[in-house]
């Protein structure tokens, strides 16, 4: 066999090709539906049935278990949802990872698609120029399904004819005739390669090419198909390493699902595959006996397209069946299941990181229009800790200066300042680099909203630091405030805290938030401002009146002007909303639009 390194390197160049097909693929239909995508998320975590529903869902149409798999994983590590919640849509995200395998298999050997690929790319094409993001996104789809079927019909070209090098194929066989140890040698072989490349489609491909050339009978592609199921949870487990304790454990928990059904099934291999999936291929379905294309081959035969389509069927089949019996199986057992979890991973602090992001890691990022909704919610946990900050200055006006008491807390303070500047930079940090992915204009438009959000919470704790400075300067230069000073201030803290509760309940829920909920939000700020507005005439009268010191007055002042300045950023947020919320309405009326203009055109 005349087989080059030119040609081994082709075959690795169409493997790559085959991956970036699924990656743009995947990240096209991500775009064409990434606020649906999202709202399936949000709503996902109500029992398990909807949770493997969703799991199911999510990885069909995003292409990738380990993706809807990291997904979950940084939702748990966010709180967002339950380790127990997490295990049902890890359950279906591996049964959803069958739908590949059914594309591959159908379409990749049944249907001659070299007559349809470059007609396809010639209609993708030119809907990248389109100004409808949407048909965008729906072409970047179709790009990537052109290039996903050119690498596999490049990788069936590619791979070497071992027909022509009969000791290549004797060798061979020395493995696939050692029974149980040739079932666990091609489980390793599965293993490895998915984990080197990291994609379990990409694997089942690779094995498909494999059988249908009658390179390894049917049991021992299978073996390598239950390989590669357990070594897609490579990738959550790489994206947990930056997360909490509860990310470590939802990936633990994909880990020990797919060790423990794979074990299950080793045991009942032979008879499950050579009888059950035999049969289903041979006799339920009508495709042919799957187990005689090897034998075919390896007796001098040709195979024929029957033996190649019972050979793929009867591979999709097994794996389907297999993700099947494992979820019926696994998800009445979940409760103990996530015991065992839970035992297995512990923490070994009473707090899992105080400086560590609750909602998003680093090593987390992956689908980038789903990641919004973890930044977001990321967003509200920094407003929540600011507003701490401000409940904490509140209590720091009434805490007598110099005691252990009033350095406690402003100390308290300073470490929470400096975890907002760390914040602030790991959530634009992320979010710079979800821009980076491929992201629909109206997703961009939202990042760049919840950057300048980011920006302006993080002013809030600077303000907060700020009053706590100002009382400690008081203190140096020895000056007191009087009761109505102190009402005073507690009056304007009390108006922010108000408009910060509002900012709050606002950013929890933007895509519900109502123009009263805004409303309120202005007319708090406009009451903040006139109250400063008051208090600076009324300050300068009482200074000429010498109700207090001059330098009681400046402090007094520096505290109320930092108090509206925190208002004024509170606002900006607001602002920032607002226009998330006007860019989406006229994106919806857009869309309203084009359907009347659809059909009015129909009509006509």
């Amino acid at each position: 066999m005349d087989y080059s390194l030119i040609d081994f390197i082709a075959l690795i160049g169409s493997v790559c090709l085959f991956l970036y097909g699924m990656k743009v693929m995947s990240e096209g239909l991500q775009k064409a539906a990434g606020d649906r995508l999202r709202s399936i998320l949000n709503a996902m975590t109500r029992n398990r049935i909807t949770g493997v529903t969703t799991g199911i869902l999510i990885t069909a149409l995003i292409q990738s278990s380990s993706a809807s798999t990291v997904i979950v994983v940084s939702f748990v590590n966010a709180g967002l949802m339950s380790l127990e919640q997490s295990m049902a849509v890890i359950f279906g995200a591996n049964l959803g990872s069958t739908f590949t395998s059914w594309i591959v298999a159908i379409l990749g050997f049944k249907v001659n698609m070299s007559v349809i690929l470059m007609p396809l790319m010639a209609l993708a094409v030119p809907m990248l120029f389109f100004k409808n993001n949407q048909i965008k996104s729906i072409g970047e789809f179709l790009i990537g399904f052109v290039f996903l079927f050119m690498g596999l019909a490049y990788i069936n070209a590619n791979v070497p004819d071992l027909s022509k090098s009969p000791e290549i194929f004797e060798a061979l066989k020395n493995y696939t005739s050692l029974g149980f140890w040739s079932m666990l040698i091609f489980m390793s072989v599965g293993l490895v390669v998915t984990m080197i490349i990291q994609s379990s489609a990409a694997t089942f491909a690779i094995v498909l090419i494999m059988g249908t050339k009658g390179w390894i009978p049917f049991d021992m592609a299978c073996a390598m198909v239950l390989g590669g199921n357990v070594g897609t949870t490579i990738t959550p487990l790489l994206a947990s390493l930056g997360g909490n304790v509860a990310a470590k454990k939802a990936a633990m928990g994909h880990l020990m699902y797919n060790i423990f059904t794979a074990a299950v099934m080793i045991v009942f291999f032979f008879p499950f595959t050579n009888s059950l999936i035999v049969w289903l291929t041979r006799d339920v379905v009508h495709a042919g006996d799957p187990t005689l294309l090897y034998t075919t081959v390896a007796s001098g035969g040709v195979a024929n397209a029957g033996l190649i389509g019972s050979m793929s069927l009867g591979l999709t089949l097994w794996h389907t069946v297999y993700n099947i019996l494992s979820l019926l199986t696994m998800i009445w057992f979940t409760k103990q299941y996530v015991k065992l979890v839970n035992w297995l991973v512990k923490s070994h602090k009473k707090e899992d990181s105080e400086f560590q992001l609750k909602y998003i890691q680093g090593g987390l990022l992956n689908a980038s229009e789903l990641n919004i909704m973890q930044a977001q919610r990321e967003i509200v946990v920094f407003a929540e800790r600011v507003d701490r900050m401000l409940g904490m200055a509140k209590q720091l006006i009434h805490t007598k200066t110099g005691t252990e008491d009033f350095n406690q807390i402003y100390s308290r303070i300073g470490k929470y300042e400096d975890i907002s500047d760390r914040m602030e930079i790991e959530i634009a940090n992320y979010l710079n680099k979800v821009v980076e992915g491929r992201l629909s204009y109206e997703a961009k438009m939202q990042v760049a909203t919840m950057l300048r959000c980011v920006s302006e919470i993080e002013s809030i704790a600077d303000g907060c630091y700020n009053i706590g400075r100002t009382l400690v300067r008081k203190e140096e230069v020895g000056t007191h405030f009087g009761e109505d000073n102190y009402n005073n201030i507690d009056t304007i803290l009390k108006y922010v805290s108000e408009a910060m509760s509002n900012m709050i309940v606002i950013l929890s829920d933007i895509d519900n938030a109502g123009t009263d909920d805004l409303m309120r939000s202005y007319n708090k700020e406009r009451e903040i401002n006139n109250y400063r507005n008051q208090l600076r005439t009324e300050n300068i009268e009482n200074i000429n009146q010498k109700k207090y010191p001059y330098q009681a007055g400046i402090f007094y002042m520096d505290i109320v002007n930092e108090a509206e300045k925190i208002g004024d950023y509170i606002v900006n947020v607001i602002d920032g909303v607002n226009e998330q919320m006007r860019r989406h309405l006229l994106s919806q009326e857009d869309k309203e639009a084009s359907i009347k203009m659809e059909e009015a055109a129909k009509h006509e």
